[in-house]
């Protein structure tokens, strides 16, 4: 058995096609993810990926969408969304497939 933590891998992001990686595949990316009170990230969108977001803990914003503890959001490939924490949130991301270099902003 291997022991590892979450803060050795870039912004939680610990299975997928990058260094460092548990588990290196381009089937899937896999992230435990902390976000501080105010934290945001840009509106963008995979066009090949699909990303699911559970909300592990806290409270964030998506779209103009409130999500609670429990919640769970798909993204299709092509549609676009933001993030927002809007209390310290810990969330689980998965993408499917990994799609290497498929996060294009929205201008």
């Amino acid at each position: 058995m291997d022991k590892h933590n979450i803060n050795d891998f870039v912004r939680g992001w610990f299975v997928g096609n990058f260094e460092p990686s548990l588990y290196k595949t381009e089937d899937v990316e896999v992230a435990v993810q902390y976000f501080k009170q105010g934290d945001k990230e840009a509106s963008h969108c995979h066009k090949i990926a699909t990303e699911l977001t559970l909300i592990v803990s806290g409270k964030a914003r998506m779209k103009d969408k409130i999500l609670n503890v429990g919640d769970i959001v798909k993204i299709a490939p092509g549609e676009f969304t933001d993030f927002e924490a809007l209390e310290d949130t810990i969330t689980t991301v998965v993408k499917l497939p990994g799609a290497t270099n498929d996060k294009y902003l929205e201008i």
